[in-house]
This record gives C-alpha cells, sequence and structure tokens, in this order.
C-alpha cells in the first residue's frame, strides 16, 4: 500500500472512529495511541488528523496532545436551518418534473407494513441518509445535492444517535412515508410542512444528547459492521 492511501485508509479509520463515538467528544489521546491500535507508523496518523482537524472534528493541543472537538450544537443549529431550506427547495423543483420513478423507489423502502420494517439502528440510518439525498437527487439539480451532501457529511456524527431508540426508528418510517404519500399526490406545500416538522424533532432529538447518551451510543450502536 502507497503512504497516500495508507493516509487515506488511517483517515477512513479514525473518521469511523469518531462516528461510532469510540473516541469521544472532548476526549484526549496521542499520535502513538492510535498509531498502536491501527498497526501503522505515526506518519500517516498525522497526516490523517491534520485532515480530520481542518474538517473540524480534532484539534491539537501543544505539548498535549489532540482532543476530539466538542459537539457544537450553535453549528449544528445552523446546518439544521440550511439543510431544511435546502430540501424543501428540491421538493418544490421535484413537483415540476417527471419524478414518479424516483418516488416509487423510494416508496418500495418507506411504504411498508411495519412487520417489513428494518430495526437495525444502522441500517435505518444509512436508508435515512439516501432517503433525504434521494429527494435531493430526484429535483434534478447536481448543484443542490453536491451542497446537501456536505451538510449530511457535518451532521452525520450526531443524527446517527436518532436511530438508536427504536421508537425514531418507527417514527422515521411514518413520516417519510407520509411525505412520500403527499409527493405523489400533487400536494408539495403538506410535504415541505411534514418535511421541516420531521427534520426539526430530528434537531430536537441532537439538543438532547448527553456525555452519559455518547458512552451508551458508544456501547450499543457499533456493530461489528463498524469495525472494519
Amino acid at each position: 500500500m502507497t503512504q497516500s492511501n495508507l493516509t487515506d485508509e488511517t483517515y477512513r479509520r479514525i473518521k469511523d472512529d469518531l462516528f461510532a463515538f469510540r473516541l469521544l467528544p472532548g476526549e484526549h489521546f496521542s499520535e502513538k495511541l492510535i498509531a498502536a491500535r491501527m498497526g501503522v507508523s505515526r506518519t500517516p496518523v498525522r497526516e490523517a488528523l491534520f485532515r480530520l482537524q481542518q474538517e473540524g472534528y480534532v484539534s491539537v493541543l501543544p505539548r498535549l496532545g489532540w482532543q476530539v472537538c466538542p459537539l457544537d450544537f450553535a453549528r449544528f443549529d445552523q446546518l439544521y436551518e440550511v439543510r431544511i431550506l435546502l430540501e424543501e427547495a428540491a421538493l418544490e423543483k421535484l413537483a415540476r418534473r417527471e419524478a414518479g420513478e424516483s418516488l416509487q423507489a423510494l416508496c418500495a423502502v418507506w411504504c411498508v407494513e411495519p412487520a417489513q420494517r428494518v430495526q437495525d439502528g444502522y441500517q435505518v440510518w444509512q436508508l435515512d441518509e439516501a432517503f433525504h439525498s434521494g429527494l435531493i437527487a430526484a429535483s434534478g439539480n447536481g448543484e443542490l445535492l453536491r451542497i446537501h451532501q456536505d451538510i449530511t457529511e457535518r451532521l452525520r456524527i450526531v443524527r446517527r444517535l436518532d436511530f438508536t431508540k427504536s421508537a425514531r426508528i418507527d417514527v422515521t418510517y411514518d413520516e417519510h412515508a407520509a411525505i412520500l404519500r403527499r409527493l405523489q399526490a400533487g400536494r408539495t406545500s403538506e410535504a415541505q410542512r411534514l418535511l421541516r416538522t420531521h427534520i426539526e424533532a430530528s434537531q430536537a432529538e441532537v439538543h438532547k444528547i448527553t456525555l452519559s447518551m455518547l458512552h451508551e451510543a458508544r456501547i450499543q450502536a457499533v456493530p461489528a459492521a463498524l469495525l472494519g
């Protein structure tokens, strides 16, 4: 493996640790610790950490090593606000396009009987991201999709916690299905209202996150799939 590829792989693995809360917000750690855990030298670890620093996930402390950045809820609120505006705009554009096949594909996932619903939180989180990006993609605006994907990436660290509770999984299915049915019926303004309410509910859940929840998430929300 080339040095560049090794750095990329190390970057991905550290980011997985951050998103799975194996490294908790506020936690201090050293390059040596990460290098030993991943079985690599400190060089790719340092290069990966500098990339993550630029993205706002970690910070370097002189003579103290590295620290996972605390969760910035004010920043998350701003990102949620932009996300709502983007998705409402996408629904408006989608209403003026022939997007029947795209909506049918989403309905095949979300408009199902309770017994057919996926209950694994990690899988539902992935499906949820695909639902929202699918609405944006169906609007036909590639730049809108690019911006939305960037915001999704920056919110991912907290949004995935929304699916560690079974009640939130069922609510997500119900609300996604309601949005899709309004869109199929041409009731765009109603779909937009439901979408805004849906995202704001997820945002409210983010504000309930506590350190104890993060510790619990590290234990409960790290299936084997995250360890690869």
